[in-house]
């Protein structure tokens, strides 16, 4: 799991939950519409062994559906006694039962995957968490009284109208300078997000890939050529955010 899939786990789940499997079975095809080709969709029931995250009431036993791969022989996996971390939702009415927020939102247990989980959960919590990305509202660039010197902002939409700006700095004979602020301040001193934080999974993995239309501020053809090259600067800044969910 990359820190892309364990953050997008993360964030869709109202309860992360580390459990015991006590039983398992195989529904029935009919009943298990949608699986992908290789998996099979199991019926388990499981006991709660930690409550990582959620402020719902869970109880010790539980019950749930998901969808796991067949293995290199083509046989079922057998999960009874295994340790397993849940992410996933209550189901309203139903003590005891959970639905897990994807079909593949059981991992199974270790400490250094427990640990990772705690550390993106802890983050997002935080007074300061990063809010989620709706796009890119406006752009804009100006060059200097220099040449080779220009500035570019990237003002972005998020969740709750919070506050994101990127900035792109360039000075004559220098190479740029970026960095991100989330308050109301546009921050000249703001330094790039490090990689494998929830500042970076916010960027990396929601950033569009290009300008939206519309987006820049300027009509100077000079300025929103510039404006475009410093997103993708930014971008290649940021790196890819590789996922191997599917």
């Amino acid at each position: 799991m990359t820190y892309a899939d364990l953050a997008d786990l993360s964030d869709g789940a109202q309860l992360v939950l580390r459990a015991n499997v006590r039983k398992q079975a195989v529904l029935e095809p009919e009943r298990a519409a949608g699986v992908a080709p290789g998996h099979v969709r199991l019926y388990v029931e499981a006991r709660t062994t930690a409550l990582i995250s959620g402020s719902v009431p869970v109880g010790e036993a539980l019950r749930y559906l998901v969808d796991v791969p067949l293995d290199s022989r083509g046989k079922i996996p057998k999960l009874k006694n295994r340790e397993v971390l849940l992410f996933a939702k209550p189901v309203a009415g139903r003590p005891g039962e959970i639905q897990l927020v994807a079909s593949d939102a059981q991992l199974l247990w270790s400490d250094s995957v427990e640990a990772r989980v705690r550390d993106i959960l802890r983050e997002s919590v935080a007074a300061d968490a990063p809010p989620r990305l709706r796009g890119v509202r406006d752009v804009l660039s100006v060059a200097g009284t220099l040449t080779g010197e220009s500035e570019t902002q990237l003002f972005i939409d998020t969740a709750g109208d919070g506050p994101l700006s990127i900035t792109v700095a360039r000075r004559p004979g220098q190479p740029a300078v970026w960095g991100v602020s989330w308050s109301e301040i546009v921050d000249q001193a703001a330094r790039p997000p490090e990689r494998e934080t929830l500042e970076w999974y916010r960027l990396a993995c929601f950033l569009p890939a290009q300008l939206p239309v519309g987006s820049s501020l300027s009509a100077d053809p000079a300025d929103r050529r510039r404006a475009e090259q410093d997103y993708r600067f930014v971008l290649e800044q940021l790196g890819p955010c590789p996922r191997n969910r599917s």
